[in-house]
């Protein structure tokens, strides 16, 4: 931990889940006893003092109807619980655009999109012609980040990048061509929001991809990357991971329904 760098709060915040099974989620497919293994959805927040920053968007209930989700509970809402509105938000992290990532920026009136230009050259390039590349995406979400460039309201990266001090842009590829990863300085060191650089624990710890991918070997050496970002593997939060709510403490305020949905990640995990 560096004693000059600020030491920010990060959050997870789950907002919707889908039940599925170990053969969905690791690129060797499935097997005749395939186990259950759900996904969680999540948009991050990170924040110092009265600076925010969203990481990622989510999606709506229309979306999750579309393409059979669970849907939970809006995640731009959810910032409520921790006393952020709408209006605050300044500034959204946008770790690739799929849909899952990229849904909800027009609830966002005052955020400026952070974004790698290899992101949105991939979204709009002829890799969209083939559906096994544009299944994740919304034409939707990516035409309004189109309509961002043109209202100066989005900001480009082409590779690493420092946002503000102890806050880092990393790209890393491989799930995505432009998917990037954050790093944050908090009180326990550096965190690294993985996103889809690896969607759960297992897909890093066991070197076995996720099974939506553009370049695998981009993706198998940002694990190294990435690791080599954290102050430690118990450093690193994957993207869509339910062990992210049951290793970490959970915020004192919850969603009114009494179920848990947001992580703090700059304490120490429990396991």
């Amino acid at each position: 931990m560096d004693a000059n760098l600020p030491q920010y709060e990060a959050y997870a915040l789950r907002y919707a889940t889908h039940e599925r099974t170990r053969g969905d989620n690791f690129i060797a497919g499935a097997d005749p006893h395939d186990a259950s293994m759900p996904m969680d959805y999540f948009v991050w927040l990170v924040r110092d003092g009265a600076r925010v920053w969203l990481v990622d968007t989510g999606f709506n209930r229309a979306a999750a109807q579309d393409r059979k989700r669970t849907f939970l509970r809006c995640p731009i809402e959810s910032l409520s619980l921790l006393g952020v509105s709408p209006e605050a938000v300044t500034d959204v992290i946008v770790t690739h655009l799929h849909y899952d990532h990229a849904g909800n920026l027009d609830l966002l009136p005052n955020a400026r999109i952070h974004i790698q230009e290899r992101e949105l050259h991939y979204a709009v390039g002829c890799n969209m012609c083939r559906p096994i590349f544009r299944a994740a995406y919304t034409a939707d979400d990516v035409v309004h980040v189109v309509r961002g460039v043109y209202r100066d309201r989005v900001s480009f990266y082409r590779g690493d990048a420092e946002l503000a001090p102890g806050l880092q842009l990393y790209l890393i590829g491989g799930h995505t061509d432009g998917l990037q990863v954050v790093r944050v300085h908090t009180r326990r060191g550096w965190v690294v929001l993985a996103s889809d650089a690896s969607h759960y624990y297992e897909n890093m710890e066991a070197q076995a991809p996720y099974p939506i991918v553009y370049h695998v070997g981009d993706m198998v050496a940002g694990w190294e990357k990435v690791k080599g970002l954290a102050a430690s593997p118990r450093h690193v939060v994957p993207g869509h991971d339910p062990e992210v709510l049951r290793r970490y403490p959970l915020h004192t305020v919850q969603p009114a329904d009494g179920k848990a949905e947001i992580a703090c990640l700059h304490e120490a995990p429990s396991r």
